[in-house]
């Protein structure tokens, strides 16, 4: 899966890191590379939480797509 992520130097120091395709999906660090660390972990603690509210119907059959 690729993703688009917005990088941007905070004021304060370090660096905010944000996924506009999933709102709320957001983190920072230090270094780029710790920002970047970040926000694979916040992606997935995020796709997780949503993969863990889906309550398909009985007789759905349930598949994984790869992109």
């Amino acid at each position: 899966m690729k993703l688009k992520i917005v990088l941007e130097k905070s004021d304060e120091g370090g660096y905010t890191v944000y996924v506009p395709s999933l709102p709320g999906c957001i983190s920072e660090g230090e270094t780029e590379e710790e920002a970047m660390k970040n926000i694979r972990e916040a992606i997935e603690l995020y796709l997780e939480d949503i993969e863990d509210k889906i309550q398909p119907d009985a007789n759905a059959k349930i598949k994984e797509l790869n992109l």
